[in-house]
């Protein structure tokens, strides 16, 4: 029979500073799982992988933490999401599992994505040709 123990299922976005970030954060609420580093030079497009996540990552996602529920672990209790995963908040609500969002970004990059818009609405940004 499964114990009430909690498991938490962590998922970041596949960019190394997210994974990075929610590893640590994942090793702090359990122990090291041995999963091997990545590759540092690994590239990635960024706006294809946003895509794949949209359109490809929920359904195997909600399969996974089904499977997790009807193995011999511990059910899955809750959600650890990285805060750029389009699909984790939409399983949670179908699965009704409680989710966080946990941003890996500094607070540096948090203030410059939040102010990003009021430097294009004054022209400051983007930046073009000789401004670069």
């Amino acid at each position: 029979m499964c114990s009430s123990k909690p498991h938490a299922v962590c998922i970041p976005v596949p960019a190394e500073g997210h994974t990075k970030a929610m590893l640590q954060l994942a090793k702090l609420l359990h122990h090291n799982d041995g999963l091997p580093d990545s590759d540092e030079g690994a590239t990635q497009d960024l706006n294809l992988l946003a895509d794949s996540m949209t359109n490809n990552f929920l359904a195997p996602f909600v399969d996974l933490i089904k499977k997790l529920n009807n193995s011999s672990t511990s059910p899955v209790t809750c959600i650890v999401s990285d805060g750029f995963m389009p699909f984790t908040t939409p399983a949670a609500q179908q699965l009704v599992i409680p989710i966080t969002l946990f941003f890996t970004f500094s607070a540096s990059s948090s203030m410059g994505y939040m102010q990003y818009p009021a430097l294009v609405e004054k022209g400051l940004a983007p930046l073009k040709g000789k401004e670069l």
